[in-house]
């Protein structure tokens, strides 16, 4: 199988013209046994001493952006907090706590979280599950008795398990209108509700549908696994580790003058909401907490990347957070086309253990909740390699904070800072990086055989390797390094040689062997534009700025349909806004070049071609940089 994420850190040192953070340092390699030597994995790490301070460069334009908001939605009140490697760098409160007393919101104000609560539920089931008193695999009747004669909608259906309530697919309706209300339910009416029979709106473990019931049945698991009121369980098992010592089910547990009051919108006036009691559904949206709180919370999270040695810290092991932050089903792909200044995108999504999972066009991948009841909005959200998580909280009926989220990192984004870490290459991508760059220089039979896996040998016959780098040395001459290797992880990199007649990029990937050998070698060399095709692409850029028809009749082959071409290069910018062109990242020194074009957002390459000896362009093409041009753009 071809892997097309195989070209990407190659893609991204063919344009390594452009500035960038010094990668980080690599493993030595003392000698070509250190191929052979053991893996020790070093855990990826920020490169840009100046990160912090970039993002934090953004704070004023996003304090201004959520007062504005809150004008705008008639928010009473809003509390925006930021986390930064774990550390809560900007809390901000705005507006009213209480409008009738006229208090203030600050880091302390206390706001029901709602729906935010369920991950707190998974994690005490996790916690019990790492503890040995449960499988995720059970089914839920095993702890919970009343559930013994449910009626399955088909005959084929398995029990629902632990496992299904935590990821919403035990086959039960979607229920939040219902489900917000049943906070209060006392127990034993909830026992009743189950001992009746529950209907289903789908078998269960066949599709994801979202379910407060189900989140409801997972705490009282809790408590007949723990021998503890959930209650109990969440303040002693997870919050108290945390820290949370603000965060509670019950209000009244809460600090005299740290709530948030509720409000709900009639008309053009605020009215005081009633707070919901806590009760047999508190495990899907009880929580009570104030930012300060939830920051320690999301900084937790956070905590659990990268992978390393260092001892535990917590109430779960890191491994097990980071099992919270996979996808455990998918739940939708939304695609937009793009609409005045916003750029076309696309965002994933999925859910795993009480927790939601998303990718967009711009960010890797992120992790968090919304929160909505009456009375409360919330949402968390942060994103596991960038070290960067935000919590918004507002007091007002199901106010759309994931707004807020969406607008901040969209906003720390736009700082160029929001990276996530870079892999440190093992000793042996070292060693295996420096044996495929003495090849460059000087082919060596019995180096090829130390160094190949067999995989190559079959994927391309020795003869055909040496072939293919006499040509690169007869079309590049000699050649250096560039730089050092850049890792996509500790056995699979890329690296950039600068040679006297343009540039080589080298990738490789290691095999899964002991020792590990070179299993895909990759060599993409660039050969310098011609000055027809070097003045070319200037001159397209020139025509994408602003379209004349004499100059596009006078650069283009008569062949080419110059109203197409003009087409192109309005949506281009309508897109990708101005562009600059930069160095070519592929070319073959003279009917073709490509180059990289730095755009005000997003860039592009664009690859345009000439036939032999005419001066004039036969075609011009744009596509997105891989690896550069944000994972969908177009």
């Amino acid at each position: 199988m071809v892997l097309v994420r195989r070209i990407v850190p190659l893609a991204l040192l063919l344009a390594s013209g452009c500035g960038s953070p010094k990668p980080p340092d690599v493993a030595k390699a003392e000698g070509p046994d250190m191929l052979f030597a053991r893996q020790v994995m070093q855990p990826p790490v920020f490169v840009d001493p100046q990160r912090k301070e970039k993002l934090a460069a953004a704070f004023p334009g996003i304090e201004k952006y959520v007062a504005d908001e809150m004008t705008l939605r008639g928010l009473p009140g809003v509390a925006v907090g930021i986390v930064i490697d774990g550390e809560l760098v900007f809390a901000k409160g705005f507006g009213l706590a209480d409008v009738e007393a006229k208090t203030p919101v600050d880091r302390d104000s206390v706001f029901r979280i709602a729906s935010m609560t369920k991950s707190f539920t998974a994690l005490a089931i996790l916690r019990l599950r790492d503890e040995g008193k449960l499988s995720l695999d059970d089914p839920a009747a095993k702890y919970v008795p009343e559930l013994a004669n449910l009626a399955y909608p088909t005959r084929d259906a398995a029990p629902i398990t632990i496992r299904n309530l935590l990821g919403h697919g035990a086959g039960f309706p979607e229920d939040n209108p219902w489900g917000d209300r049943q906070l209060g339910m006392p127990e034993a009416e909830f026992s009743r509700l189950l001992r009746e029979g529950l209907p289903f709106s789908t078998s269960p473990g066949s599709t994801f549908e979202y379910s407060n019931l189900g989140f409801a049945i997972l705490g009282r698991i809790v408590t007949n696994a723990s021998g503890m009121e959930y209650a109990d369980y969440l303040r002693t098992r997870i919050l108290a580790p945390l820290g949370m010592n603000h965060t509670a089910l019950d209000e009244r547990m809460v600090e005299k003058g740290r709530v948030a009051r509720g409000y709900r919108r009639e008309g053009e006036k605020l009215a005081p909401e009633p707070s919901l009691p806590h009760g047999a559904f508190g495990a899907m949206g009880g929580l009570h907490a104030s930012l300060a709180d939830m920051a320690r919370y999301v900084a937790f999270h956070l905590s659990a990347w990268p992978p390393r040695d260092e001892r535990e810290a917590g109430p779960v092991r890191r491994s097990t957070l980071r099992e919270m932050h996979s996808i455990g089903r998918a739940t939708g792909l939304w695609a937009s086309p793009g609409l005045g200044d916003e750029p076309p995108s696309v965002r994933a999504a999925g859910y795993t253990f009480g927790l939601g999972t998303f990718e967009t066009c711009d960010l890797a991948r992120g992790v968090g909740h919304t929160g909505g009841l009456p009375g409360y909005g919330s949402v968390m959200q942060w994103l596991p390699d960038h070290g960067v998580g935000v919590i918004a909280l507002s007091n007002l009926t199901y106010a759309p904070m994931w707004r807020v989220a969406r607008e901040v990192l969209r906003r720390l984004h736009a700082t160029g800072a929001l990276v996530p870490r870079a892999f440190v290459p093992s000793a042996a991508l070292v060693a295996a990086k420096e044996a495929a760059v003495g090849l460059v220089a000087r082919w060596s039979d019995a180096e090829a055989d130390r160094v190949f896996a067999d995989s190559l040998w079959l994927d391309k016959p020795r003869e055909s390797w040496k072939a293919e780098l006499d040509a690169l040395r007869a079309a590049h001459g000699a050649c250096r390094e560039e730089g050092t290797i850049v890792a996509e992880n500790a056995l699979r990199g890329a690296l950039r040689l600068g040679c006297e007649r343009g540039f080589i990029g080298v990738s490789l990937t290691l095999a899964p062997t002991r020792p590990p050998r070179i299993q895909h070698l990759e060599f993409h060399g660039v050969l310098p534009p011609p000055s027809a095709l070097a003045s070319g692409g200037d001159k397209l850029v020139r025509l994408l700025h602003r379209w004349d028809d004499a100059a596009a009749a006078e650069l283009f082959d008569e062949g080419v349909d110059l109203g197409q071409m003009k087409a192109s290069l309005t949506r281009l910018k309508e897109v990708r806004g101005a562009c600059q062109i930069g160095e070519p990242i592929a070319g073959d020194g003279a009917t073709r070049a490509s180059f990289r074009l730095s755009c005000e957002r997003y860039p592009v390459a664009v690859e345009i071609t000439r036939r032999a000896g005419a001066e004039k362009l036969d075609a011009a093409r744009f596509f997105a940089v891989p690896g550069e041009a944000g994972r969908c753009a177009q």
